[in-house]
């Protein structure tokens, strides 16, 4: 038990984090410009040379974490609180995405296409938005649904695809997210959607088509929160994700066409029809991250509304092992790194791009486990079964 422990999933995950911060901090040190001073005489008075390195290191991720997650040296409490609702706001994006990358890596699909269902969830959820005039709370849910089920029709291609012909799903969502891209570049030149004439941005989405901010006004004076509703929406597809997979019947099936769809086939699954539903809850969960980019107060379609959602969302479900719970909180690992990256830049002058570097040095070693074990010499926990298993077959012979 205590193998399993030490050398499981979740230790390797934290130990790939801490890693990954140990070397943006040399990266840090390397690109501060008081430590290159130093280096001169680092033989000499080797103590300012460690202390310039340790002056930079701390002061940069100091400032990671005001940030992300608490500024105690704001003035006032909104002030100090903002940072970590600011890293929940970016996080809602990853974590949405992050779970439909996810639900395809447990059925053994490769779904690089949420960038590309984004795109097309945010088109519907956009429109619906601007072109309509319906109540609160039904105008709301309108372009929810509209942007899930323009996501799960992008998803829906792919997976169609791969059932009937075999075609291999990362080109073809890959091929689908450039499409995508030049759709709403067209889309943006289209009647309602180029009511400015500039071809770069939609209308503005009704107020009635927002979510409400998560802190309302009437408990905060001078209200600058614009962490959101689409909060609640993620932790809802978390559990929606999570009860999909572990207590449904649809989700034995997703799981066991991803350990063994031969198995599968042999059991009587329609291993076509699990591909085509998988691809199609996948875009519907990456089409609901569009919404948290478009459904806000004074919120409109453009070019950009993926952003690099889509390709950070890979990243963040390999670091959250494809699992509900791990995806939802390494997407706020991401979106603290999104959100204290600008203030160390700010701040320290310390490139962003070291942040960028760190999320890359955790996809690494995330996916290298017997590296972390390498590095901290722990237990492989799969070693003592195969031993078990190899000296049953042997006293049996």
């Amino acid at each position: 038990m205590l193998r399993q422990i030490v050398g499981g999933d979740v230790v390797i995950s934290f130990l790939a984090v801490v890693i990954a911060l140990v070397v943006g901090g040399v990266l840090i040190a390397f690109a501060d410009e008081e430590v290159s001073k130093t280096v001169s005489y680092v033989f000499a008075r080797p103590t300012d040379f460690l202390g310039a390195c340790w002056e930079a290191v701390s002061e940069a991720y100091k400032a990671l974490f005001r940030g992300a997650i608490f500024d105690y040296q704001a003035d006032t409490l909104n002030r100090q609180i903002r940072p970590i609702t600011e890293s929940m706001t970016f996080a809602i994006p990853l974590i949405l995405a992050g779970l439909g990358i996810a639900v395809g890596f447990r059925a053994g699909l490769f779904n690089i296409g949420a960038q590309g269902q984004i795109i097309v969830g945010g088109i519907i959820a956009a429109y619906m938005g601007f072109a309509f005039d319906l109540p609160v709370l039904l105008h709301l849910l309108l372009c929810v649904v509209g942007g899930a089920l323009g996501g799960a029709l992008w998803g829906f291609i792919p997976g169609i695809l791969k059932a009937r012909t075999g075609a291999n799903e990362v080109i073809v969502t890959i091929m689908l997210n450039w499409i995508a891209v030049s759709l709403v570049a067209y889309v943006l030149t289209l009647g309602k959607f180029n009511a400015s004439g500039t071809g770069l941005r939609s209308p503005q989405i009704g107020p009635n088509a927002a979510y409400p901010r998560l802190i309302p006004d009437f408990l905060v004076p001078d209200n600058t929160f614009r962490l959101h509703w689409g909060f609640v929406v993620a932790i809802l597809a978390t559990l929606f994700v999570w009860w999909l997979l572990e207590r449904s019947t649809i989700g034995f099936e997703i799981r066991a066409a991803g350990a063994n769809p031969h198995a599968a086939r042999t059991a009587g699954m329609s291993v076509g029809r699990i591909t085509i539903l998988t691809m199609v809850i996948a875009g519907g969960l990456a089409g609901l991250a569009a919404t948290s980019q478009v459904l806000v107060t004074g919120g409109s379609l453009t070019a950009g509304v993926a952003a690099t959602y889509g390709f950070d969302a890979i990243t963040v479900a390999l670091l959250g092992r494809s699992r509900p719970l791990g995806t939802f909180l390494a997407g706020l690992l991401f979106g603290a790194f999104q959100s204290g990256g600008t203030l160390m830049q700010s701040v320290t002058a310390t490139p962003i791009d070291i942040v960028f570097v760190v999320q890359s040095v955790i996809v690494l070693l995330i996916a290298a486990p017997p590296l972390v074990r390498a590095i901290f010499r722990l237990p492989d926990p799969d070693a003592q079964p195969k031993r078990d298993r190899a000296a049953t077959k042997e006293a049996a012979a």
